[in-house]
């Protein structure tokens, strides 16, 4: 190796280069301690998003290109540019969105294809989509097959589509189709059908009128297949890579950054180890997805990072007669590929250890984390959920270890980790230096076993590597020697040692199995009190693993494999995922030029080429300052002390505001003033807003906040909604009621065959929005008027915080949102006062200042869905009539008000669904707890009061031991029914719908099949349920029913209109373009939608309640008939050739081409004093069938089957129609099955008082490309025109969402078919989400009897 006596005796730069889309950069010393997205947004490519900081969202994907000098060959591979350290790609070629295609310069094949599939809504996540999928193709020698591509996308998190139109976008580019760039295969198009070519959908636009055939984009390009992307057209486009890089010579650098941090990057193993004993707390590093965590937010104070990357040493990787070496720094998807080489090369039986470390890779994080990470820093880092770490010990793997002085030695993988949290055998200065993994012999088997919340791109519940070496003698098979190792039980992977000595030299055979599942559940042993909780769920893992483990053995063994049953082997099978696929069933009914056609969104070409802009990107003033806000780590206290000492001496700190600094009014609600804007003597949650602090970075604004110190007197918290009903604590004047009939006289009366009594709970749910909270605001005048640019719902009430904690008149405050990336309810109150805060520095000091939350702090403190509990007592008759229901509903609103009175209220007018209840009664409240305050989410407290109906409606199914879905029809309302709150049910479409879903899934057959495969499979069960629902469109506050619109019609002919509604990727903006085309008989090209602001329409309500299409719809068209009215006398008199030989004739008659339209609502309102009235203008029917597949040992679950069928009357847009009903859908899915929020409370003693433990994606799973449906099909209910509303379209954003419910009964559905092979018929509750943990536990078995009882009940936050 040689020696190296001082750093200067090896070639040392402190001069990096680095290529950006083909420019070359010279980056300068000091910032080591920049991210790769913070440099690319910092000089202007802000088309690449921060949007988690954590590595957990995609939204930050570019792809890296180097050149390996042994391979002489380039590699390209997609990273998260969020936690890649600057200097980390020196020497590389960065390829962001940008540098793919423009709109100006023309879209890039997959930019194209991602727009015209319809695969971008809000557009925030797109580019990481673009750019993922293009380093994909860039990577691949041969186009990649169906299930690389849905692979590929695993690190990327989609809010809005559904991700079935972005697998439909990226399909065209997979080897088994060729196809036009339009996602639909011909195969697939139904008869007299073809391929839209504006849309890429099956219609037959073409076909029912030659007049209205759908006009193609402008772009001048014809749809493009895979193998003319290397064609001679974009040829020009592929940024190749710099000549320069590949002749320049590697240097070592030695770089600093901020704080005194300082970067080194040897190229030599010797430099490394010199380093090493140099500094003995450097952190080693290749990808930085660990470190880069822990030093964010861990805020670990990391001063030496030695980046091990380009060392040959520890990059090796080859295959020796006994096994195989591989280098430290070896990336994890060179190691996956190189497992996947190795197992077509050698003997079957010795590649099973790399078989089980190829599907372990499959779950371990994203693409881009694996392109990443490396094999040492994932040992090295030791975690106690560590994938791979318990592999490499049950495999037998050797860890060769290197010190200062060359010395190597070697430790077995069991004997490298030490008991304690993160602890590993390494000496100071030594670094792990490579790994051996030897061949499996005969007869020696390893299986890898993981269990997380979500299957991709998931941390660890449980995950076990299990071997077991056997020798055949006589007859038996006898265990000679065996290794278990778990992670997710202790702070260490931990070995289950008292197991292995049992089974060495026992005959392998069900005696074995059933005696070792004892002696392992002692083994391994978790305190009531561990960290993570679950414990009851985590046991029932490490028993349910090595009880596969035992099955899928024996299933090779051919002497023990007749002893297992074959209806037992489900618990070794795993079930194939099939590509997506899915149908969008849908007529066509144009009115006008554009109404009615299936348009592409507006700025869906903006978003795939990283052009559109969001708040964030607005470029920042140069006299700027960026805010960070101080926040409460109490839950409930009394402020003794502020101390800024600290903040005052930190680099950049500018100033701290606190309430005394507020210039006017320091109370602030959207509907009661009943919160502070600063806290002023108390704090009544952990997130509350104390000050804020200004730098001059967005990064010292957070350091110089973290050092403002609060001194509490703590207080007792209320931190659940029973802590809240036992201690009476509501807030003020939330206690409302609904009822009919008469509830009492009906129970006492006799006539209810059987009453049941029973509580429903269901957690809440995180909007996940992928674009932060964000905030530029800035003086004019100086200080005279206030302007800002938000990502809000609701820029009013910008506005109106903004203008009443300065003092201001709103006449002085503007606020303007051009789009935001995704809201779903989470901005449109709780943005308010985050704006409101970052006024204050910004009017005092009369300096722009941006605010931009991080993912953890914008979780933290704006609030989430409400969490519910509901109590019941039914009355209902043996056939299954309801006849009566008493219901009390009690929502956690957290520490103000905000809306949840409002959300209250819409449960509790949604508490029947659909059912005909002639008695009823519904008492609701509003908890006061010590939580930030809880708001709106899609479908704003409906879905809740919807779940609470269908739960009971199930168990009245389980106690007449009757089909749920036979309960429900016998129930269902019908025309003229009056419901529990007054109104008269009109024009329902709910049977139509009901029976055409029934129809297209073949309920009787698919129910005979389901019960068919459950006879066959003891540990998979199948469940399928049918859902209807029916959900209100209106804001039950008749005052925010109006809309206003501004049209201005120009001299060329087009048009500009601005209206009140915000664009946030449900295709607003682009169907109300439509009606004004349609209205003005123009091309939609010629209708362009401006920036939403306060300025151009007054006093807007928020974008919120599904009703925005049709109030900004019909406002916009008020104003385009103002318009054409004026201009019909001039039109009546002459034939002009076109639209804007009209418009030039009126303006030389001086007629005003610009109206401002108004819409309201009519014929709605509510009286709560009497508690009648007609909150809805009209009702969206909605029905879906769901078929699920659940693994009983592990709650692991499949939604196999989705049909979803939707009235949206005539759609002013099908296209983005069927996309909100998949992104509600999914989102919906999340909200039933996938997403816990747990919070510090009686149920989560492990987590700190009041605290939120899931406030990202590494805690937080929202769903991902692999929890779509295998079939995901959408239609809408045709020839059903609705009368009330714009052009005969229903609204589409909230009612969907429920629907996804119809998973959760299925699921349910598998459970009690699971439950009933152990003799338990019983009804039972499933609390929502069904995560895992919930199937499980649910699912009584054997293996679960000796520590739970049949009535175990997972913890949950309510």
């Amino acid at each position: 190796m040689g020696s190296l006596k001082t750093e200067e005796d090896l070639k040392v730069s402190n001069e990096a280069i680095l290529y950006v889309n083909g420019v070359r950069r010279l980056l300068s010393d000091g910032l080591a301690h920049f991210t790769l997205l913070e440099y690319l947004r910092d000089i202007g490519l802000t088309g690449t998003k921060l949007g988690c900081g954590e590595g957990g969202c995609g939204a930050c994907t570019v792809m890296v290109s180097q050149y390996d000098r042994i391979l002489k060959k380039c590699s390209h591979y997609a990273i998260n540019a969020c936690l890649a350290p600057l200097y980390s790609v020196e020497g590389m070629h960065v390829i962001t969105v940008e540098g793919l295609g423009s709109c100006k310069r023309g879209l890039h094949p997959v930019q194209e294809s991602l727009a015209r599939a319809h695969g971008s809504q809000c557009g925030f996540c797109t580019p990481g989509f673009v750019m993922s999928m293009y380093a994909l193709l860039r990577s691949s020698q041969t186009p990649p097959s169906e299930e690389q591509i849905e692979e590929c996308l695993a690190g990327n998190l989609c809010r809005c589509t559904g991700y079935r139109p972005i697998f439909d976008a990226f399909r065209v580019f997979a080897k088994t189709s060729n196809d036009l760039y339009t996602g639909v295969s011909s195969l697939s198009l139904e008869e007299g059908k073809s391929v839209c070519p504006s849309t890429g959908k099956p219609c037959s636009c073409n076909l029912s009128n030659t007049n209205d055939k759908c006009v193609g984009g402008d772009n001048g390009y014809e749809p493009t297949s895979y193998n003319e992307i290397d064609g001679t057209k974009y040829t020009e486009r592929e940024l190749i890579f710099p000549p320069e890089l590949l002749l320049r010579t590697p240097t070592s650098l030695n770089l600093t950054g901020f704080g005194g941090l300082m970067w080194y990057r040897p190229l030599t193993l010797q430099h490394v180890l010199d380093l090493k004993a140099k500094y003995t707390d450097a952190k080693l590093l290749v990808g930085n997805t660990e470190v880069g965590i822990e030093m964010r937010l861990k805020r670990m104070p990391y001063r030496v990072l030695i980046s091990v990357m380009h060392v040959p040493e520890l990059n090796v990787l080859g295959a020796k007669d006994d096994g195989l070496e591989i280098g430290a720094a070896v990336r994890l998807s060179d190691l996956m590929n190189f497992f996947k080489k190795v197992v077509t090369e050698r003997a079957a039986h010795e590649t099973l250890s790399c078989k089980a470390f190829i599907e372990q890779l499959k779950w371990f994080a994203g693409t881009q984390i694996r392109n990443a990470a490396s094999v040492g820093g994932n040992i090295c880092t030791a975690s106690p959920i560590s994938d791979l770490n318990p592999l490499w010990m049950a495999a037998r793997a050797k860890f060769r270890i290197i010190d200062a002085k060359g010395n190597i030695r070697t430790v077995l993988a069991e004997n490298f980790f030490l008991p304690g949290y993160r602890k590993v055998n390494l000496a100071s200065g030594e670094i792990l230096l490579s790994v051996f993994l030897p061949w499996n012999r005969t007869f020696e088997f390893v299986k890898e076993f993981k269990q997380s919340h979500r299957r991709d791109d998931d941390i660890a519940i449980v995950n076990a590597g299990i071997r077991v070496h056997l020798q055949e003698h006589s007859e038996n098979c006898v265990v000679a020697d065996a290794s278990i190792f778990y992670g997710g039980v202790a702070p260490y992977s931990l070995a289950a040692t008292k197991t292995k000595e049992f089974l060495i030299g026992k005959n392998w055979n069900q005696d074995l199995l059933q005696n070792a599942l004892k002696v392992l559940q002692k083994d391994i042993l978790l305190k009531e009190d561990a960290p993570g909780g679950m414990v009851e769920f985590r046991k029932s893992l490490t028993l349910s693993f090595f009880f596969k483990f035992f099955l899928w053995v024996s299933h090779q063994m051919d002497s023990v494999k007749e002893s297992i049953p074959s209806s037992h082997l489900s618990a070794v099978h795993s079930v194939h995922r099939p590509p997506v696929t899915g149908s969008q069933d849908y007529e066509i009914r144009k009115r006008g030029t554009s109404v009615g056609s299936p348009e592409v969104h507006l700025s869906a070409r903006l978003q795939v080429t990283g052009e559109a802009e969001y708040a964030d990107d607005t470029p920042m003033p140069p006299n700027g300052l960026h805010a960070a806000l101080v926040l409460s780590k109490k839950p409930h206290a009394r402020i003794i002390k502020i101390d800024d000492s600290e903040a005052i001496s930190s680099p950049g700190f500018v100033s701290l505001f606190l309430a005394k600094d507020v210039p006017s009014d320091n109370k602030i609600g959207p509907v009661v003033a009943d919160e502070d804007l600063f806290a002023v003597d108390y704090v009544t949650c952990v997130g509350q807003v104390i000050g804020v602090v200004v730098a001059d970075t967005h990064e010292n604004a957070k350091i110089a906040a973290r050092k403002v110190i609060v001194e509490y007197e703590e207080l007792p918290a209320i931190l659940s909604i029973r802590d809240a009903i036992n201690a009476r604590s509501f807030h003020p004047n939330t206690e409302k009621c609904l009822s009919k009939g008469d509830v009492d006289h009906c129970f006492q009366s006799g006539q209810c065959d059987r009453i049941i009594e029973g509580e429903v709970q269901m957690g809440g749910q995180e909007h996940f929005y992928l674009e932060p909270h964000s905030t530029l605001i800035w003086t004019v005048d100086g200080g005279n008027e206030v302007h800002m640019i938000s990502s809000s719902q609701a820029p009013q009430k910008h506005q109106k915080y903004v203008s009443h904690v300065l003092g201001l008149p709103m006449s002085k405050v503007v606020c303007k949102t051009k789009r935001i990336g995704g809201g779903f309810g989470g901005k449109e109150t709780r943005s308010a006062f985050i704006a409101a805060a970052a006024s204050v520095p910004s009017y005092l000091l009369n300096r722009p200042v941006k605010i931009t939350l991080d993912r953890d702090v914008d979780m933290m403190i704006t609030g989430q869905r409400h969490s519910f509990l509901g109590k019941y007592k039914v009355g209902f008759t043996n056939e299954g009539r309801v006849l009566a229901l008493d219901l009390e509903i009690y929502n956690n609103a957290g520490n103000s008000l905000d809306l949840s009175l409002a959300i209250l209220e819409r449960a509790m007018f949604h508490s029947d669904n659909v059912y005909e209840i002639p008695n009823m009664r519904v008492m609701g409240r509003a908890c006061f707890t010590n939580f930030p305050s809880h708001t709106a989410f899609r479908g704003f407290g409906g879905p809740q009061g919807l779940l609470i109906a269908e739960n009971w409606i199930q168990r009245i199914a389980v106690e007449l031991k009757m089909s749920p879905e036979k309960i429900r029809e016998i129930n269902f309302q019908g025309e003229g029914s009056i419901l529990h709150y007054g109104q008269i049910v009109q024009y329902s479409t709910l049977a139509p719908l009901w029976n055409e879903l029934k129809l297209s899934c073949d309920f009787a057959k698919a129910r005979k099949e389901v019960d068919e495969f459950n006879s066959h499979n003891r540990w998979r069960k199948r469940g399928i349920a049918m859902i209807p629902n029916k959900f209100g469109i209106s804001f039950t506050t008749k005052l925010m029913n109006q809309a206003g619109a501004l049209v201005q019609v120009y001299t060329d002919g087009t048009v500009l209109v601005t209206h009140g509604g915000v664009e946030m990727g449900q295709g607003l903006h682009t169907k109300v373009a439509q009606i004004a085309a349609s209205a003005f008989h123009i091309p939609l090209s010629s209708v362009f939608i401006s920036d939403t602001s306060t300025d151009k329409v007054p006093n807007a309500s928020p974008t919120a309640a599904s009703a925005s299409s049709d109030m900004y719809g019909a406002a916009v068209l008020d104003a385009c008939e103002q318009i054409m009215e004026r201009m019909e006398p001039i039109a009546s008199k002459h034939n002009f050739n076109s639209f804007a030989e009209l418009v030039g004739a009126c303006y030389a008659e001086r007629i005003d081409l610009s109206a401002h339209g108004f819409y309201i609502t009519p014929d709605i309102g509510f009286d709560w004093t009497i508690g009648k009235g007609k909150p809805f203008r009209y009702f969206t029917y909605g029905a879906a069938f769901a078929e699920v597949e659940i693994d009983t040992l592990t709650g692991d679950f499949h939604t196999r089957v989705a049909n979803i069928f939707l009235d949206l009357g005539y759609s002013l847009n099908p296209a983005i129609d069927v996309g909100q009903i998949e992104g509600a859908f999914i989102q919906g899915l999340g909200w039933v099955a996938l997403e816990e929020l747990k919070w510090g409370d009686e149920a989560h003693k492990w987590i700190p008082s009041g605290c939120l433990y899931t406030c990202g994606p590494g805690a937080y799973k929202i769903p991902s490309v692999n929890d779509v449906p295998f079939k995901f099909n959408v239609s809408l209910l045709k020839g059903h025109p609705n009368v009330k509303a714009i052009h005969s379209s229903k609204a589409v954003g909230e009612p969907p969402f429920f629907l996804a419910s119809a998973v959760l009964f299925a699921i349910k559905d598998a459970i009690i078919a699971a439950r009933s092979e152990m003799g338990h018929n019983e009804w039972f509750p499933l609390d929502s989400p069904a995560t895992p943990e919930r199937i499980r536990m649910a699912c009584l078995d054997e293996l679960l009897s000796s520590f739970v009882n049949s009535d175990f009940h997972p913890k949950l936050s309510v």
